[in-house]
Parts: C-alpha cells; sequence; structure tokens
C-alpha cells in the first residue's frame, strides 16, 4: 500500500535533502500522496490497512508540516545529522547576535500600546523579517558546506527572529482591534 513509515521527509516527498525546498512542489506532492493514502479510500479495508491507513495520513502530516516551515524544517536537518537542539547554551551565541537581540527585543517592548505606533511597528517588522531570511540563507549555506556548529547556531538566531516576527504580529493585530 505505501513506503514505509519511518521514512525520511525529503526521501517521502522524493526531494533532494536540502534547507531550500520548492515550497509549491511540496504542495503539489502532499496532494498526490494524501489522495493516494488518505483514510476514506480504506474505509471497506480490513482493520489493519484502515489503521495503516491513518497512521500513514498522520506522519505525511507531519512530514508536510515539517518540510513547508523554515524552523521546523532546520531542525529536522539538525537532527537528521544527530544534532541536539533542545540544549543549547547561550554562551554558545556570539556578542553581537546576543547584543542584537537585546537591542531587538528592547525595540519591540518600548514601543507603546497606542496606534500611532503602527508605523514603527511596521518598520521593526520588516527589519526583523529581513534578519529572519538572512539568517535562512547562512542556515542553508551551512549546511551545504557541512559546517553544521554554525548552523546550530544560526538555528537558534532563526528561532529567535521567528519568535519576535510572532510577537510583532501580535502587537499589530492588537493596535488594529482583531
Amino acid at each position: 500500500m505505501v513506503q514505509k513509515i519511518s521514512q525520511n521527509f525529503f526521501d517521502l516527498f522524493g526531494i533532494p535533502e536540502s534547507f531550500t525546498v520548492d515550497l509549491e512542489l511540496i504542495g503539489e506532492k502532499y496532494r498526490d500522496l494524501q489522495t493516494k493514502v488518505h483514510p476514506d479510500r480504506f474505509a471497506d479495508a480490513g482493520e489493519q490497512k484502515k489503521l495503516a491507513a491513518v497512521q500513514y495520513s498522520s506522519y505525511l502530516n507531519d512530514a508536510f508540516g515539517t518540510l513547508v516551515s523554515p524552523i521546523k524544517r532546520a531542525a529536522y536537518m539538525l537532527v537528521l545529522h544527530d544534532l541536539d537542539i533542545e540544549h543549547f547554551n547561550q554562551s554558545e551565541l556570539s556578542m553581537d547576535l546576543l547584543l542584537e537581540q537585546m537591542r531587538l527585543r528592547e525595540a519591540l517592548d518600548g514601543l507603546s500600546k497606542e496606534e500611532s505606533q503602527l508605523a514603527e511597528l511596521s518598520e521593526l517588522k520588516a527589519e526583523v523579517a529581513k534578519k529572519f531570511q538572512q539568517s535562512q540563507l547562512s542556515f542553508a549555506s551551512y549546511v551545504d558546506k557541512g559546517e553544521l556548529p554554525a548552523a546550530k547556531q544560526t538555528f537558534h538566531e532563526m528561532q529567535f527572529l521567528n519568535k519576535l516576527l510572532t510577537e510583532i504580529e501580535t502587537k499589530e493585530e492588537q493596535r488594529l482591534g482583531y
């Protein structure tokens, strides 16, 4: 019925193991695979096949969610290379990066809750989004070159920037009354 459930997510989608992925292609392959293994297709099958279809469909959903998210994809790639991403020491980050994190955090915290601050919030969001893009490019480069400790450090930078972007978006929504 389906391939083995422990298959690498990149192999599952038939794409090279790379941080840089074609999201449209992944979407197409996901829809194709989901059509073939969706549990509804096995409604009249035996219990074992139904269970296998549910498990595989869940695995496929997890793989898709991982590959389309830059943070999840980066984490997955580091884990594939046997790197521990859960335990991280702040001392592993450069002083410049720590100072930059503090500056960005203070900039966000310094904005009042006034709607008039939307322009400043938007500028900060653009700055953080640009840094997030740059960190993704750096991560891809480090992984491609096999510089995994640097990739891990960049992954943690990506996590910080992604979290900050989420917080900025939340503050935007609050100011706009969403």
